[in-house]
């Protein structure tokens, strides 16, 4: 900050940030949240899983005691960078010093005329009130609020007015006329760098302030010279016509005693003479009326003469008082100049520096003083705050202590009752009557089992977080039907929240995210390390349908740069107008897509229209597809936080842009393709695990080929499958090979002690539910597995598409070659392929 003013003004803004950032985080619900400020939700499905926020009502008497020792600053025209580079400021003499105070009672004297000034709390720095003692006391800051008080009254009943200083009506000069008074207050500030004396300045000012009102009076004058002239022509013209009138009448007369026998011809010519007349007698009456219009217009505008004239003398008599109080600074300072040049000699001039510097002291104290008033404001209202901040902090200490206190119970309970049938397991019990262990067991097992239900009374000061039924992403966490798998995955739902629990890096990461999206308010978003690497440690729940809409985007901008509007709309109306080979195998798979999701569980659920439109859509766009099953597990995930028309999009993304073709046909081409690659990463990546499979001949791409062809939906716990589909959908398919990998080689120890190929295909088939440590793997997949070149996998693809491709033409001529021989052959006829025989 440049000055004082500045630094006083950022403190300011700085506390008034802080208290509003506490307040809503005392008030948020923080459960399950990883940012400390309030994001977009999500589009998708899972929006309305999201936690609501409830905002607590603030204590108003905090607020009061806020604003009373609020202290009330406004920043100059140089702030922050641009006050920085500014060289530094010069102080002023005592004669500008002396100006400065003037200008500032005119100021503060102005100060009602600014608008929202009472709203926004915005003043001067330095103040010119006389103070007493430096620390407010209790009269102080009862006087405070009477003074706000009447301030707030006085904005509001008496806008446009004026203060006691300057007693005419500023409301009703035109604008015009008020700008240059107010650049002639506001020009006070800039007067130290001036090269004008104060005299020339406020003479200059009044002068034309003068100009401008006597041009504004001339042209009225004008104006009133012009209606006059217009309302003389008009009578002149009244006066022609009451002459025509009255010669017309005489002529009648005339011809009616004189002429009793003139021709008919004349008689209508006079006739004539009479209709003219009357039309001259009803011009004269408009004329009339023009003329009492006119006359009330010239006494509006003498009315308004009038104002203006007063304004006028009002605004004269200000500057002439002006005038009078520079014509005294100006006596004053002749004075002292006359004084300190009439003394003669060294010890004359010594004093009259002494002087000088006295009063300069003088000013300057004066000025400490004020600042340190303010200052000591700033610091009683920041006590206020820290006060109120410890006491929130001391509230939210008892309540987690209470908490604590609840759980350390029920954990001692917990405890008791396994030492109890530890105890009772030591000595067995041979007769058939039924164990006092076995109730016991049966209890815990009971326990375990209990869901989360309204109907269980909440305990005294806590109740815990028990796994309930569905997870954030709505699939479902405990089975219903076996006992013995609902132990298990209630098991596995339980290390899964100790994990979140005892994850301390998750807040900082959400704040990173907040950090880099409030960096991106203004501007796009483009592809760079930074974000990449935020991508790689996972989307916070609030942020994943943003980012996922913006992944999807950026690799189909071609695609819908070429399309037109509405493109989406047009093709779904076309799959439902006419008929679609793919839909009857679409309508039989919807059910069976994710039975373990809330959102596709029953016909009626939310989801289960939207993915049968994105498949009907993309079916109609890409007929060499069709519909592969698969692709209604990916549209499922992409609906859960994508719209209908981004999921479509999203499909069109891994079918056409990251997957290889003839991934989804009826061949599955590229997912063949991709389970040799895979194999081949497998022997250079893991030679021990690889060299063991072989050793027992278990071919694991029986298992790696749906992960593949899903993107491992259904394989991995839902924590770490949509941490997977972050990075997929921004890097592309390269993720699938490292992850696939990844979990190889988190699980290797394990499998290598496994020693028969029906131990280890078994364990294959559901070790990856049991991976749970979604950091591990990730750390696993991004650095552990490097290098990880994308011109490697597309090398093997090209490799190994050209011996599949050669592989599958010879098959295709062994089956020509069976075909003819089975024609040919009468023992052989009888014979049908198995897909002859679905045919």
């Amino acid at each position: 900050a440049a000055t004082r003013q500045d630094m006083t003004y950022w403190l300011q803004e700085l506390q008034q940030k802080r208290w509003e950032y506490c307040n809503n985080l005392d008030a948020a619900k923080r459960d399950s949240r990883t940012s400390p400020t309030p994001s977009d939700f999500s589009k998708g499905l899972v929006a309305k899983d999201n936690p609501d926020l409830s905002i607590l009502s603030q204590n108003a008497s905090a607020e009061r005691a806020r604003n009373i020792l609020a202290v009330e600053t406004s920043p100059t025209d140089l702030v922050g960078e641009q006050a920085a580079s500014q060289p530094a400021p010069v102080q002023p003499s005592a004669i500008n010093f002396s100006l400065k105070q003037w200008s500032t009672e005119i100021k503060n004297s102005m100060s009602s005329l600014r608008k929202g000034n009472n709203e926004n709390r915005k003043s001067v720095f330095y103040t010119t009130e006389e103070w007493e003692l430096l620390d407010p006391t209790p009269k102080d800051l009862e006087e405070s609020m009477t003074l706000e008080e009447k301030r707030k009254h006085l904005a509001e009943g008496n806008k446009g007015l004026t203060s006691s200083a300057f007693p005419f009506d500023f409301g009703r000069i035109p604008h015009k006329t008020r700008r240059p008074l107010k650049d002639m207050i506001g020009s006070t500030k800039s007067r130290n760098s001036s090269d004008s004396s104060p005299t020339e300045w406020c003479s200059g000012n009044g002068n034309k302030l003068v100009s401008e009102l006597q041009l504004k009076y001339q042209s009225q004058q004008e104006e009133l010279e012009k209606l006059k002239k217009d309302l003389l022509s008009q009578k002149e013209l009244v006066r022609l016509l009451q002459q025509t009138v009255r010669s017309s009448q005489y002529d009648k007369y005339f011809t009616s005693r004189l002429c009793e026998g003139v021709p008919k011809d004349k008689l209508e010519l006079l006739h004539q003479k009479d209709d003219q007349i009357l039309g001259l007698n009803n011009q004269l009456e408009k004329l009339n009326l023009e003329k009492d219009s006119l006359q009330q217009e010239v006494k509006n505008l003498k009315c308004k003469v009038g104002e203006l004239n007063e304004q006028l003398c009002m605004l004269m008599e200000t500057i002439q008082a002006k005038d009078e109080v520079i014509m005294k600074l100006s006596r004053q300072l002749s004075e002292c100049e006359d004084s300190t040049s009439s003394q003669s000699g060294a010890v004359n001039s010594s004093m009259a520096t002494c002087a000088n510097k006295e009063l300069q002291e003088l000013d300057r104290l004066k000025d400490n003083l004020q600042g340190y008033k303010t200052q000591n404001k700033f610091l009683n209202k920041e006590i206020l705050e820290l006060s109120a901040l410890r006491r929130n902090a001391e509230a939210r200490e008892r309540e987690w202590q209470a908490k604590y206190t609840s759980l350390e119970a029920k954990l001692c309970q917990i405890e008791s009752k396994y030492l109890i049938l530890l105890q009772e397991m030591k000595t067995p019990v041979c007769s058939e009557e039924q164990s006092p262990a076995r109730e016991v067991i049966t209890q815990l097992l009971e326990d375990a089992l209990k869901a989360e239900t309204s109907e269980q009374p909440e305990q005294a000061f806590f109740k815990p977080h028990l796994v309930s039924e569905y997870d954030i992403y709505g699939f479902q966490t405990v089975p219903e039907d076996d006992d013995e798998e609902k132990l298990v995955a209630k098991s596995r739902a339980l290390d899964l929240r100790s994990l979140s629990l005892s994850e301390n890096r998750e807040i900082s990461a959400g704040v990173k995210w907040e950090n880099y999206l409030a960096s991106t308010m203004n501007r796009e978003m483009m592809r760079c390390v930074e974000l990449k690497n935020l991508i790689r440690s996972g989307i916070p729940h609030e942020h994943r349908s943003k980012m996922w809409k913006w992944c999807v985007n950026l690799h189909v901008k071609k695609f819908k740069d070429s399309t037109v509007p509405g493109y989406f709309q047009t093709l779904l109306q076309n799959a439902l107008e006419k008929q679609n080979p793919a839909s009857k195998q679409i309508e039989l798979d919807l059910l069976r897509t994710l039975p373990n999701n809330k959102h596709y569980s029953s016909p009626t659920s939310e989801g289960i229209q939207k993915l049968r439109n994105v498949l009907l859509a993309f079916s109609w766009r890409n007929p060499d597809i069709g519909y592969c099953q698969g692709l209604n597990r990916l549209v499922a995930i992409a609906l859960l936080y994508l719209e209908q028309e981004d999921a479509f999009w999203c499909l069109v993304t891994i079918v056409e842009v990251f997957m290889p073709r003839d991934y989804y046909t009826k061949t599955l081409l590229g997912s063949q393709v991709d389970q040799r690659v895979f194999k081949d990463l497998m022997s250079e990546k893991l030679p021990r695990l690889h060299a063991h499979f072989e050793q027992y001949k278990v071919d694991y791409t029986l298992i790696t080929f749906n992960w593949f062809l899903v993107v491992f939906v259904d394989s991995v716990v839902s924590d770490i499958l949509f941490k997977i589909w972050d990075s997929f959908l921004y890097e592309g398919p390269k993720v699938i090979f490292r992850f696939a990998l990844a979990l190889f080689k988190y699980k290797e120890e394990e499998i290598l002690k496994l020693q028969d190929s029906m131990s280890i295909f078994k364990y294959l088939r559901y070790f990856t539910r049991t991976i749970l440590d979604a950091r591990k793997l990730t750390g696993i997949a991004f650095g552990d597995l490097n290098p990880f070149p994308l011109r490697q996998i597309r090398n093997r693809r090209t490799y190994h598409l050209e011996k599949v491709r050669l592989e599958l033409t010879e098959l295709e001529a062994i089956r020509e070659d069976f075909l003819r021989e089975r024609e040919t052959c009468v023992e052989k006829r009888d014979l049908i392929s198995d897909d002859e025989e679905d045919s």
